[in-house]
């Protein structure tokens, strides 16, 4: 039956993350995504050999056009004619400086649907501020909650809210799309990142709003459950750790066992779960000094065969050895022209009918010139190589 979003043509004029991923999703799907680059841009994690565009780009076609001139600017809407999509994540200035904004395109394409993401949305104060995800989180209290403790806001070590952003994107762009197959009118989506990433603190936002409560760190403490020990904890070798999840006295006591009993677990202060929580950091440290001398797969096995919740800490290297992962064939080989054979990342989304069938490498700058603009806008030859002499097309 072909793939989900086949016909479907999508202008990519995104980059970093957030942006790429949205349009990855899309083109793992079927979606035509023509990835829109200028040379003096890709470069660093931009480059086409970088690890981290082949991450975000696979599946999708790349040209090379330089929109500050205005014949490049020209052709791009030559392209919004023919394009189903248009998705960009730059502040709104940049779209405004190349005329590019959907006022414009609306006019040469009355049922495009343009998404423009951006840090702070497309109004108010902070329109133009440039930002990343680890900005946002911080801006919007994400770095704070997920630290280990109030002293310590460090947050997480990834750009979350840039997944959350492409993620939203994605989903709806979809939407508008499917409005646009029931109404026929286009439409402008105007995503903040900034807004999107609040969106997942509902509860802390909800205490304050209700109760006048300030959401604080809890690192990982869990006071809200009846758990304890419940934390994560070092293990033999370097940065090793498993989680361990004790919610009953069952379970404690399973725990004891495969500690061999120390006498430390007969002391009062351990002796129920309210205890042993009221007496957490003396009793996580009392735990880490067996964890340590272990192997975290050692410790996962011993305790889940006594009934203890317990989970080894994965690294990136032990996911690409995942027996479940790869008995579903989550990660992906292919050939890249330059760097040879890749392992990716497939999708975790499987749909029956229509599922992702093929994968490629992300594309060389300017890879798909040639299909683009003369295939499918139809210049000449002569026409091509006076663009590429003139340095819009390269």
């Amino acid at each position: 039956m072909g793939r989900a979003l086949e016909g479907i043509r999508v202008l990519d004029f995104t980059w970093l993350v957030a942006g790429p991923y949205a349009t990855r999703i899309l083109a793992d799907f079927g979606a035509e995504v023509i990835k829109v680059q200028t040379r003096k841009m890709a470069k660093g994690i931009e480059a086409d050999t970088s690890s981290y565009f082949n991450m975000w780009n696979r599946n999708k076609l790349g040209i090379a056009l330089d929109m500050s001139h205005p014949k490049g600017r020209e052709l791009a809407y030559e392209l919004v004619k023919i394009s189903d999509v248009v998705i960009a994540n730059f502040t709104p200035r940049v779209l405004e400086n190349w005329d590019f904004t959907y006022e414009t395109l609306a006019r040469l394409k009355p049922t495009l649907v343009m998404t423009c993401m951006s840090g702070m949305g497309q109004t108010g104060p902070w329109r133009d501020y440039a930002a990343l995800g680890h900005t946002i989180q911080a801006l919007c209290g994400f770095t704070y909650l997920t630290s280990p403790d109030e002293k310590s806001p460090t947050g997480i070590g990834t750009a979350y809210s840039d997944i959350l952003a492409g993620l939203y994107t994605a989903l709806v762009t979809l939407a508008a799309l499917e409005f646009r197959t029931k109404t026929g009118k286009g439409q402008f989506i105007d995503l903040s990142e900034y807004e999107a990433s609040c969106t997942v603190l509902g509860p802390a936002l909800l205490d304050y709003a209700v109760n006048g409560h300030c959401a604080i760190p809890q690192g990982n403490a869990a006071p809200h459950l009846p758990a304890a020990p419940y934390g994560s904890y070092p293990c033999l070798g370097e940065d090793r750790w498993c989680v361990i999840a004790v919610f009953s006295e069952e379970q404690w006591q399973a725990l004891c066992q495969a500690m061999d009993n120390p006498t430390w677990v007969r002391q009062k202060r351990f002796s129920s779960i309210p205890e042993r929580q009221r007496n957490g950091e003396e009793l996580d440290n009392f735990i880490s000094r067996w964890t340590v001398q272990n192997a975290a797969e050692h410790v996962m096995r011993l305790l889940q065969e006594s009934g203890v919740p317990c989970s080894v800490v994965n690294t990136a290297q032990d996911l690409a050895i995942d027996p479940q992962l790869s008995s579903r064939g989550f990660f992906q080989r292919f050939s890249h022209p330059l760097l040879g054979t890749m392992v990716i990342d497939s999708t975790p989304i499987r749909l029956s009918r229509t599922p992702a069938q093929s994968w490629q490498a992300a594309p060389l700058l300017g890879q798909d010139n040639r299909y683009v603009y003369q295939h499918l806008l139809g210049l000449s030859e002569q026409d091509f190589q006076r663009y590429i002499a003139e340095g819009i097309i390269s």
